[in-house]
């Protein structure tokens, strides 16, 4: 596609925008509230120039996210078995050799339990297992802090693509409904060696 350049029209507009905008003045913006001789104000000054982009030559830091970035686990790019097992996974005619029950469970309790069961699978030879993690309970309190809905749901996932477990496990992929749906997983385990 050939990049196109403004016309007269476009460059009109452009220019009455700009007519009518002042340029921000950072420094009136994030003025210091005490003495300059106080200990902190160079600290202050510092962080003004980083706000402004001035004195530090390096570009500013992209605001960071409370929760960790995770990748999505099962997503459609993210199919690492072969892909006609995978097809038959998801229709739900591959019957699971185990199957590990956390419903109930908290996050402290559920976390070894897990650890444990797919190791030991891992050793065993299983290649796929089916985790049932419940869909989680809808409740919030109304508090000012957000309760997540299905908590054991989301961090079983974390888990599963985290060390000691992301070694064994291949693929996790969202169970059928004959096997649980929304409340379970199935994890496809890589070869024991």
């Amino acid at each position: 596609m050939k990049k196109r350049g403004l016309n007269d029209e476009d460059l009109a507009l452009w220019r009455k925008v700009t007519d009518r905008t002042e340029r921000l003045d950072l420094k009136s913006l994030f003025r210091a509230e005490i003495d300059a001789s106080h200990p902190t104000a160079p600290a202050i000054r510092r962080a003004q120039a980083a706000l402004s982009g001035k004195g530090s030559g390096m570009p500013r830091k992209a605001p960071t996210s409370v929760s960790p970035a995770f990748a999505d686990p099962l997503g459609p790019a993210s199919v690492q078995m072969d892909k006609k097992a995978f097809t038959k996974l998801k229709r739900g005619k591959i019957k699971p050799e185990g199957k590990i029950d956390l419903h109930g469970m908290t996050l402290d309790q559920a976390h070894p339990v897990l650890n444990r069961y797919i190791l030991n699978a891992h050793r065993s030879g299983k290649r796929l297992v089916l985790v049932v993690t419940g869909k989680g309970k809808r409740r919030d309190e109304g508090g000012p802090i957000p309760v997540r809905y299905g908590v054991l749901r989301h961090q079983v996932l974390h888990w599963l693509n985290a060390p000691p477990l992301s070694s064994v496990v291949m693929q996790v992929s969202q169970a059928h409904v004959s096997h649980g749906a929304d409340g379970a997983y199935y994890v496809y385990l890589r070869r024991h060696r």
